[in-house]
């Protein structure tokens, strides 16, 4: 099978495509035949050893998919055919920038109907970023009121959505050329953070889901109670302490493969409450490109490899 794989820690043109053995699964394991992986920040950090979560190259990154099982394991209950999405393996290697993974079925869900692999790609780990944050760590729910971040971007739009189909009034944080586009996705107030000030525009928000690191200034927003859900301090002890200190719950997330959560954005997503925008799609051979494409900073939604 094709695989992208890196021998060395570096920019984009470290990702080469190689072949590899087919593996095997084993009980309680599916082998999906990936139509479809996307590209998400992190891989970009993986690759270029400032976050090493896998240790020293060789390794390949990507975990996103949407494919068919093409062998399953006894006790995994798939069947060949069945077509799955989701985010094995995570934060371990799962060499998703390929032809095939392996995965324990537990981490896989069946694929939204009404989408094509393409789009289900773009789903899982921003989606479930989205629901273990917005979700499980603040129990958003109707009528509270949630500030995002990033709000055009592969988390953000997901959460948008998310957000509005729990009920909840959206203040959305974006630059004016994304604006039209994060108001299509249903956000109640979209705000310029480059001209306007939201720590004075906002107040007594009950969620903030944060994916720039803006901890500490979005402590003003939160009312008594309220918690920060950080993506990107989920690990600073000091952050967790002050946001505690004032009264609000701090709410650290590195997002997990998660069935049940999988299963329920599967069901908003056929029920028309979210749908998943890409950007553009390369194939698996210009995994380099896509790199490129989404270390720019300027991409709203996704940007999705496809293998066939």
């Amino acid at each position: 099978m094709r695989a992208v794989i890196q021998k060395s820690f570096g920019g984009p043109e470290v990702l080469e495509t190689v072949e590899l053995e087919r593996p095997v699964p084993l009980d309680g394991e599916v082998l999906v035949r990936i139509h479809a992986t996307a590209v998400n920040p992190v891989d970009l950090v993986v690759r270029s050893g400032k976050h090493p979560i896998l240790g020293e190259p060789p390794f390949g990154v990507g975990w996103d998919v949407s494919g068919v099982v093409e062998e399953a394991g006894p006790g995994s209950g798939y069947a060949p055919g069945d077509e799955v999405y989701g985010m094995p393996h995570f934060p371990r290697a799962a060499t998703a920038y390929a032809d095939h993974v392996l995965a324990p079925a537990r981490q896989l869900a069946r694929k939204p109907a009404t989408l094509d692999h393409v789009h289900a790609a773009a789903l899982p780990l921003a989606a479930l970023t989205a629901w273990q944050g917005l979700v499980d760590a603040a129990g958003l729910t109707q009528g509270h009121r949630v500030l995002i971040h990033r709000s055009a971007g592969g988390v953000g739009h997901l959460a948008v959505q998310l957000a509005k189909a729990r009920g909840a009034h959206v203040v959305a944080l974006a630059s004016a050329p994304k604006h039209d586009f994060v108001r299509s996705l249903g956000a109640d107030e979209v705000i310029d953070y480059r001209t306007t000030d939201y720590t004075e525009a906002v107040r007594d928000v009950d969620a903030v889901l944060d994916s720039s690191s803006e901890g500490v200034r979005s402590l003003k927003v939160l009312r008594p109670g309220g918690t920060l859900v950080s993506i990107m301090e989920y690990r600073d002890r000091e952050l967790a302490a002050r946001i505690e200190a004032a009264g609000r719950r701090f709410a650290g997330i590195a997002v997990e493969p998660d069935r049940p959560a999988l299963e329920s954005i599967a069901a908003l997503v056929d029920a028309g409450r979210i749908r998943p925008y890409v950007a553009e799609t390369f194939p698996l051979e210009e995994a380099a490109t896509a790199h490129e494409l989404v270390g720019g900073g300027r991409v709203q939604g996704k940007v999705v490899l496809t293998t066939t």
